[in-house]
This record gives structure tokens, sequence and C-alpha cells, in this order.
């Protein structure tokens, strides 16, 4: 979006990203339906992309919402959207459901998965616009986030052709000169650890701050007390590593989804962006 004088304005992303958190009652079960998830420890059962989970209600409410874990369903309870739902729902689809129009389902279940993937860069170059220590790469990640949030304005037949990796691409390239910007800052020699396997690790109280954890593989890694700040966690995979007691304040790009797949409790310290998850 763009103010009167042509330009780019933080539009509805918003320093406080509040239209990029999932708003549930203004989607019609886009995650429920679209997606496809096979039989595991994360999903009870499995199904196709298209097909609606047998626990989606006729208001496009999850009827086992309040007991997703107990049922066997851990995996919903950790994914987002980043406010994709509402926006293909009510935005590119005007607030015409798959249900009454049947017609839209095919176009409306291939555009949601564009519009979150547009929506996660939205919420990282939100945060990395906040970030001082990033304000050499304020313009062009400025530019980037108006670019963005326009294209998730497009038509749906738009938003499938267009091509997602190139721009994902571009994207990345400014997050990776905010990532090394920021973490320029830290004083001391950064671990790099991007794509590591540190799947059960003992890393209990371990000195990561300014570390590359990008695309890392942390499952089940034991993080009690580590010091994350100004870390870079975007990408990583945190299933049941354990966060207690951890220093998260100062971590950048990291995710609701990241903190709700892991464990931790009262004294995991978080970024004020994030919400402690109920099941901690």
């Amino acid at each position: 979006m763009s103010d009167t004088t042509g330009t780019p304005s933080a539009g509805p992303a918003g320093a406080d990203r509040s239209a990029l958190r999932a708003d549930c009652g203004s989607c019609f079960g886009l995650c429920c339906v679209a997606l496809p998830f096979a039989a595991s420890a994360d999903f009870a059962i499995g199904k196709d992309a298209g097909k609606p989970c047998r626990n989606l209600r006729s208001d496009f409410r999850c009827g086992i919402h309040s007991r997703l874990r107990e049922e066997g369903f851990p995996g919903c309870t950790v994914y987002d959207c980043f406010g994709a739902g509402q926006k293909v729902s009510q935005v590119t689809f005007e607030g015409r459901d798959w249900r009454r129009h049947p017609g839209t389902a095919p176009e409306m279940f291939a555009a949601f998965p564009v519009v979150r993937h547009l929506h996660e860069l939205l919420w990282y170059l939100t945060e990395a616009l906040a970030l001082p220590a990033a304000r050499p790469a304020h313009g062009a990640l400025r530019q980037a986030l108006h670019d963005t949030e326009r294209l998730t304005l497009q038509s749906a037949p738009e938003l499938v052709e267009f091509d997602l990796a190139a721009h994902r691409d571009r994207v990345n390239q400014l997050l990776l000169r905010t990532s090394e910007l920021v973490r320029a800052g830290v004083r001391g020699r950064k671990k790099n650890r991007r794509g590591a396997d540190l799947i059960g690790a003992d890393l209990r109280g371990a000195d990561l701050r300014g570390a590359n954890l990008r695309g890392a593989h942390l499952i089940a890694a034991d993080l009690t007390r580590a010091d994350l700040t100004a870390a870079d966690l975007i990408g990583a995979d945190f299933r049941d590593a354990d966060l207690s007691a951890a220093d998260l304040r100062g971590a950048i790009f990291l995710t609701q989804a990241q903190l709700s797949a892991a464990r931790g409790d009262a004294a995991t310290r978080l970024p004020p962006a994030l919400t402690r998850p109920a099941h901690w």
C-alpha cells in the first residue's frame, strides 16, 4: 500500500503485525481444507488437499479446537497462516465461501498457500524494519514490504501464476543482510550453525548470542537457559526442543509457530510480539 505521496507505507502489516495474525472467525477454514496432511504423530488421520478435515464444522470452526493435542492433532496447534486465511477469504474472494460458491474452491485452495508464504515474508520484513541495527537496509526493506503487500492483493489467477520462488529469493537476500547487520553488533565470535543437525543436542546454558541458526534442526534439543540474543532463527525447527529459562528476547525472525512446536516454562523470556504457548 502507498500513502498519498506515493511513498511506500507500512500498510496493513503495521509495526504491531496485527493483520499478520490469524483471525479464524473471518476465514473459511482454509487450513482445514486446502492443505493435505498425513497420519502421523502430528495428525491422527490423513487427508488430501482440497478435502475438508472431518473435524471442520459447518460454520468453518474446528469441532475439537480446545482438545486438539488430546485428540492427536498437535500439528494443528502449531500451524500459523500469518493472517492469510482471512485475506484470501475476505479480500481475494470478497466473502464468497467455497461451500455456498463451490466454483471458487479450486482457485481459493490454490491461492491460500501462496498468500500464506507472502504473509510470512511480511512478518519478517515488518520485524526487520523495527530493528535499529538494520537501518542501512530500511529503504530496501520498506520497498520490499510494499511490493509484497501489493502481491497479496492480486486476483486468485494472478496469485497462482506469479513466480513466488523468485520473489522469496529477493526478499531473503534482504533478510540475510538484516541478519548480518544485527548479528555484527554482538561482540565475540558468532557461531554459524546454519542448517546444522542439532537434533537432540545438549545446548544447556549455551552462549548462542548472534548465532546463525537459520534452518537448523533443533528437534528435541535441550536449550535450557541458552542465550539466543540476536540469534537468527528463521526456519529453525524447534519441535519438542526444551526452551525452559532460555532467553529469546532479542532473537530475530522467531515465529509463534516455532514456539508452539517447542517446550518451555514460565522462565522462558520471549520477544514482545510473541506469546507464551498455552501448553507450556
